[in-house]
């Protein structure tokens, strides 16, 4: 698969949101977000090295049962704005998803 089809895939299984209301989204993400702890604690998990966008999303969501919530909700709030981790995905890889999702919803399907 390519990095094309990846990202049209994760927005194809956003949809299954589409009619989710964003105080919902918002709800559950608070509530069930594996790293709503980062906030709750204003502490962040401490790393002996530097790591990228796309390790923390790795490390921090890799367990998070809501990652398609999250990442909706992000996509709907912040568009092509998107910064730090959200949904499992660095921001260079929401805003290519975002690309697909917005085409998605937009046009009623695939883009």
């Amino acid at each position: 698969m390519n990095q094309e089809n990846y990202y049209e895939l994760v927005a194809a299984e956003l949809d299954r949101y589409a009619k989710v209301p964003d105080e919902v989204l918002l709800e559950i993400v608070t509530r069930d977000g594996a790293c709503m702890w980062l906030w709750a604690n204003e502490d962040g998990p401490e790393w002996e090295e530097e790591i990228s966008d796309r390790e923390a999303a790795a490390r921090l969501c890799a367990d998070c049962p809501i990652r398609g919530v999250c990442l909706e909700l992000e996509l709907r709030t912040a568009g092509e704005d998107t910064v730090g981790v959200w949904g499992g995905l660095s921001q260079e890889d929401r805003r290519l998803v975002y690309r697909a999702w917005r085409a998605r919803r937009e046009g009623g399907g695939p883009s």
